[in-house]
């Protein structure tokens, strides 16, 4: 499991890149990678492109992602498998997020 983060140049965006299983053992790094800016201040873009697993603590901190970024705008998760994106639909995460 990795996470990073890459700025999108405008100054704007962030995105989050999560590869390999996003579970709680990368709780730290992906709380990390966010507050690593000040609050409210970017719109951050979640990749699962790489993400090969996702479970109920990997909602928990997308939800955390949530609060924590610029709350007018929708946090698009993006590029994610069909299987990733049929666990966010069921949990209806397409409801509070951009699923893509």
């Amino acid at each position: 499991m990795t996470v990073s983060i890459a700025d999108s140049g405008n100054g704007r965006e962030a995105v989050i890149k999560v590869s390999g299983r996003f579970d709680f053992s990368c709780h730290q790094d992906f709380i990390g990678t966010y507050k690593a800016f000040p609050q409210g201040q970017k719109r951050f873009i979640v990749d699962l492109s790489d993400t090969e697993y996702m479970d109920s603590s990997a909602m928990g901190m997308l939800l955390q992602l949530r609060e924590y970024g610029d709350k007018s705008l929708p946090i698009p998760l993006i590029n994610s498998s069909d299987g990733v994106r049929n666990i966010l639909r069921i949990a209806n995460f397409d409801k509070l997020f951009d699923v893509a």
